[in-house]
């Protein structure tokens, strides 16, 4: 099918996309999806949104499940949509609607559900629309650019009724969840210290201007951050860098890795509907790496960890150590196969991330890693980015979710956006 293109459109204005956030769509429950009566051979409509190296395995997961039809594809870039649509056909034997623009996406009824695979900077906007269209959405993590975009989504969320899961899928694997339990219920005794493995990206660099190649929208691909001359090392999906690198884009390796392992932590602890208190980045007064702290005093603490695993956690009476590959080691080492009393904590319990959120889609309930879930960990992300970037600390109330007593810090939890992207909220 024929790519359907905007742009001319959205050059003159954007009052189609403010018309088709108000929620004038025929809801999912409607079409069978959500609510007892949902039979479960019901095929779920899914559009795939930002086709970089993330959206590859989203894309061949969709495209080879029987319960889902991947009915949309959408990018800026016209040659990943090429490419995104080669694979629709060898996979599915059929070719798919391809879109420049989001919105004519969230403007199809048929669609029941997005996911976006975009860089960070676009997550808030396009899941936002997404769920006042009546639409579920499978959102990358970390799942905003800035706290006040986790504060409209989490609101937004509530508001229409959708089921959004965070692509934080660490929490589907048995490893971590094991590690999670073993300290949520005591068995390393009080943890007073954690490490998380995150590595470092290169400094960003002012690259010199390209011309811009004309299968890409590079004005779309910037959408609300500022204005940079094209390059393409500014815009390449690179997990070792690329747009990653770039604070205008997310939040560098405390939005990359930090995502996955602050998430952990939390659940772990206890603590997906609060966070900690104080962010102190690498350098200040000496300090040789970055940390944050909870009230309670546990201190988590950014670098390489002692045993070279992800996390590895410090109890008074132990410790547990956890890597992706199933890598799971404890100190003692009997814990490792400790056998669960039956008055623990059970937590939730996925084995696969984006089946947990097609389940949560048909069932209604919520999945393992929901927008608050999602919310209170990029708030970890993004104020150890604004204590780095600031070299000092920053102190935090999760009960307010506002910094204290820092009016220049407490500015960056938002950031100012390039007309005409506005948040629509």
């Amino acid at each position: 099918m024929k790519k359907i293109s905007r742009r001319s459109v959205l050059k003159k204005s954007l009052k189609t996309a403010a018309a088709i956030s108000a929620p004038m769509i025929v809801p999912s429950s409607v079409l069978g999806l959500g609510g007892p009566n949902t039979s479960p051979n019901s095929r779920i409509n899914v559009g795939l949104i930002g086709h970089g190296k993330i959206m590859n395995g989203h894309r061949q997961y969709h495209l080879g499940n029987e319960s889902v039809e991947v009915v949309a594809l959408c990018d800026v870039d016209s040659r990943k949509l090429d490419e995104a649509q080669a694979e629709v056909v060898e996979m599915a034997g059929r070719k798919c609607p391809t879109y420049e623009y989001y919105e004519d996406v969230m403007a199809r009824s048929d669609v029941d559900a997005v996911v976006v695979g975009t860089p960070d900077h676009w997550h808030a906007q396009i899941s936002i629309e997404a769920m006042k269209n009546g639409k579920d959405v499978y959102v990358e993590k970390p799942m905003t650019l800035t706290i006040e975009e986790g504060k409209v989504m989490r609101e937004t969320c509530e508001r229409y009724g959708n089921v959004l899961q965070v692509g934080s899928q660490q929490r589907s694997n048995g490893a971590f969840r094991k590690a999670a339990e073993l300290v949520r219920n005591g068995y390393i005794g009080k943890v007073h210290t954690i490490h998380a493995r995150l590595g470092n990206f290169p400094e960003p660099t002012q690259y010199k201007a390209e011309p811009i190649p004309p299968e890409l929208n590079y004005d779309r691909w910037l959408g609300p951050a500022p204005w940079e001359p094209y390059n393409f090392e500014r815009i390449k999906g690179d997990y070792g860098g690329g747009w990653r690198r770039f604070w205008d884009y997310g939040s560098r390796k405390n939005g990359d890795w930090g995502a996955h392992h602050y998430d952990i932590i939390q659940w772990a602890l206890g603590r997906d509907h609060t966070g900690p208190v104080e962010f102190v980045p690498k350098g200040y007064k000496g300090e040789e790496k970055q940390y944050f702290l909870y009230g309670d005093g546990i201190k988590v603490i950014r670098g390489t960890t002692p045993s070279g695993f992800m996390i590895h956690f410090f109890g008074e009476e132990g410790e547990v150590m956890v890597s992706r590959g199933d890598k799971l080691q404890t100190k003692s080492a009997s814990l490792k196969n400790v056998v669960f009393k039956p008055g623990d904590t059970r937590l939730y319990e996925s084995t696969d991330h984006r089946a947990d959120w097609l389940n949560s889609i048909r069932t209604r309930k919520q999945p393992i890693c929901h927008v608050e879930i999602g919310h209170r960990t990029a708030t970890i992300c993004h104020l150890s980015g604004i204590s780095e970037r600031l070299q000092r600390p920053v102190r935090w109330n999760p009960d307010r979710e506002t910094i204290v007593g820092d009016a220049e810090a407490a500015k960056w939890m938002s950031r100012p956006r390039r007309a005409p992207y506005g948040l629509l909220g």
